[in-house]
């Protein structure tokens, strides 16, 4: 079964073909840099690190670009307002490319922990200025924009496919329009291109047109094509960038350039909070940094506690890209539960790993994992459906658990189970961690030597009634996260 993925702009799913065999250019909508990435963001991305992940996973040499909005972004989303990092500039009393500065790696910080691999190209939109200019230089000369005091927008009555991506037509556009007309404007819907800047606007540049900055939607048309050609396989963002911001960008770009845009249009639903999206200018949003335990950050009030960042990823993974996300407090602490399973199963195998007995694998144990393998890639294939796939997963740790009770399992089968954790949960789910795949098997070689040292000392202890001190080792243990069991056969640990 080839992938099939749900493209945007035919409204169906398409079995996805490359422009270039054994090749793949995807661009995805980045954040806008002025404040700590929150939620919502998390599902957009991790969403996105999904695609990349499996389409290599596939075998698929996959060229990941997405851009960082430091300019440009104005506070009502299209073209009026203010620049939403000039404004977070002045209550913070610093200058604009500081705070995207600072924005930026914190963004970058909170994608890692949640274990979203870097993008190839991260292109800043204050970076392409030059670029930027051409574009607009070009769509005058076609006869698709016209300047105005100082100022350029694209004459959407120039562009007949203009509303194809969202399904929009001319009148929906003028009868939700959010903001009084510009008399700058032919139709309330053109855009701009290039806006005029007041004097007291510290980001901006010269331009043929006067002292002026890009246009939002801009940014992203010359970034893309910039960096993948034109045209390139996929374009990825948010439900909500739908319209206007991708409507506009296939507008200049295919306008300037005279070929098709983006192949595949890629969206992903959001996260809302009791039915209503989390977002910034909405104030009902919470940060990674308040979800996460091993950040430094006082929790969100309505968390009950902090979580790890991939018990976070897995809440995600547990709905559909293209489904919303209710966010709850419940549904955290069940998706910490599921991954605390997860974790404890592979470092368990892990472990068992040290002490199993050479031998060849289990015939019965390598067609299971062979038809949950199967099971897995039908459900990414499938329009990458994360929770089927993540309950293929769950069936990898009832095997585990099995295994590890039976306690005969050959170290050729048991390193095939983590094989399967590897790949599935690892490379292509992102939730069994790198690290651990690398030098695991070592460190819990490690471990399980000092922790049975630790257990023969509590032993000795209490051969001598010296029962305080066997008490101590046992509490030490426990705060560390690891729990003894005395049964008929001795002590043996686990982790909590």
């Amino acid at each position: 079964m080839a992938l099939k993925l749900y493209n945007s702009l035919t409204r169906k799913k398409e079995e996805f073909k490359p422009i270039s065999e054994g090749r793949v250019g995807i661009y995805v909508c980045g954040p806008t840099v002025y404040g700590h990435a929150h939620l919502g963001h998390a599902k957009s991305y991790v969403s996105f690190d999904i695609l990349v992940r499996y389409l290599r996973y596939l075998g698929f040499s996959v060229t990941y670009v997405q851009n960082i909005t430091d300019v440009g972004h104005l506070t009502d989303d299209a073209d009026a307002g203010e620049d939403k990092i000039a404004v977070q500039a002045k209550k913070e009393k610093k200058h604009p490319m500081a705070i995207a500065e600072a924005y930026t790696r914190s963004y970058f910080e909170d994608m890692d922990k949640l274990n979203c691999v870097r993008p190839d190209i991260s292109p800043r939109a204050s970076g392409h200025v030059v670029e930027q200019i051409e574009m607009v230089k070009t769509l005058l000369a076609k006869g698709f924009a016209y300047e105005v005091n100082g100022s350029v927008y694209f004459d959407i009555s120039k562009f007949p496919d203009y509303g194809k991506l969202s399904g929009r037509n001319v009148e929906e556009m003028q009868a939700g329009a959010r903001v009084e007309v510009s008399d700058e404007k032919k139709h309330p819907a053109d855009f701009a291109l290039w806006k005029k800047a007041e004097p007291n606007h510290i980001m901006q540049w010269p331009s043929p047109w006067g002292m002026g900055f890009p246009g939002w939607h801009l940014e992203c048309s010359v970034m893309s094509t910039k960096y993948l050609g034109q045209p390139f396989d996929i374009h990825g963002g948010g439900l909500e960038n739908q319209f206007p911001h991708h409507e506009c960008e296939i507008a200049q770009a295919q306008a300037a350039n005279g070929k098709p845009f983006a192949r595949f249009w890629v969206h992903n639903n959001m996260v809302t909070v009791d039915g209503q999206k989390m977002g910034k200018s909405l104030g009902n949003f919470i940060t990674l940094k308040q979800l996460f335990a091993d950040i430094d950050e006082p929790k969100h009030d309505k968390l009950s506690r902090k979580y790890d960042p991939l018990a976070v990823r897995q809440l995600i993974l547990n709905s559909h890209y293209r489904s919303p996300i209710d966010f709850s407090d419940a549904a955290l602490t069940a998706a910490q539960s599921g991954y605390d399973k997860i974790e404890e199963a592979v470092r368990n195998i892990r472990r068992e790993f040290n002490s199993a007995p050479e031998g060849t694998i289990d015939k019965k144990i390598d067609e299971q994992l062979s038809q949950l393998k199967t099971k897995f890639e039908e459900a990414m294939n499938d329009d990458l459906n994360t929770s089927v796939a993540l309950s293929v997963i769950f069936d990898l740790v009832r095997l585990a658990n099995q295994l590890i009770d039976n306690k005969n399992s050959t170290k050729e089968t048991l390193n095939k189970v983590d094989e399967a954790f590897r790949k599935l949960g690892g490379d292509c789910l992102g939730i069994v961690k790198e690290q651990y795949a690398q030098a695991g098997i070592n460190n819990e070689k490690l471990i399980d030597c000092l922790v049975k040292g630790l257990i023969e000392q509590r032993n000795n202890a209490r051969k001598k009634k010296d029962f305080a001190a066997s008490d101590a080792i046992r509490d030490r243990l426990s705060e560390a996260g690891i729990v003894l069991e005395d049964g008929p056969s001795g002590t043996t640990w686990r982790l909590k």
